[in-house]
């Protein structure tokens, strides 16, 4: 699930610091109501969801509206595997500036122009989890693997996606775009 709508999208700035991300830039009033009408229409998540989300606030707040709405039972786990996709000199700068990034990801998506994260080393560290989370969340009572539900940013989910897709991380702008509060279904293999 992709964040819903934040100050920061409204205000068009890049917030990848987590030195201010975890702290400000949380939910506007319109990304509250997108995450309770989308958590509200799932179908596939139910109380026994496992909600792992990034620390930013914007991810925090989603996560826990969500987890009021479905009344999950087991407690919202934060990991910084989940983390807005860091761009170095280009953070608290417009919001334009992605496309520039983007644009180099496709020619080498090792690249770390500006001091970004690469798109590689953004698909290295949630797959990192997801692999850990496949070996982990089982309900022994009812034996069956928990759901889990990811709350994220729409360049970290996006380049997660290349990687169950098994398309190279530098064509992530080529898949479809997680909108604001959006869930996705990712099977794993």
């Amino acid at each position: 699930m992709r964040h819903g709508q934040s100050e920061a999208n409204v205000a068009g700035i890049i917030v990848s610091d987590p030195n201010i991300g975890c702290s400000q830039y949380g939910l506007t009033e319109h990304g509250q109501q997108q995450v309770i009408e989308s958590a509200s229409n799932t179908k596939e998540l139910k109380q026994d969801t496992l909600i792992i989300s990034s620390d930013f606030l914007r991810a925090q707040n989603t996560a826990e509206i969500t987890q009021k709405i479905l009344k999950t039972t087991h407690p919202i786990q934060y990991s910084t595997a989940l983390r807005e996709r860091f761009f170095g000199e280009l953070n608290a700068q417009n919001d334009t500036q992605y496309q520039m990034v983007w644009d180099i990801d496709q020619q080498n998506p090792d690249h770390q122009e500006f001091g970004v994260e690469s798109a590689n080393q953004v698909v290295s560290r949630v797959s990192a989890l997801i692999l850990q989370l496949e070996q982990q969340p089982f309900d022994e009572k009812k034996n069956v693997r928990l759901k889990i539900l990811l709350v994220a940013h729409g360049d970290v989910l996006q380049l997660l996606q290349t990687w169950f897709q098994d398309v190279p991380a530098s064509q992530h702008r080529s898949l479809p775009h997680l909108e604001t509060a959006e869930i996705r279904c990712l099977n794993p293999f």
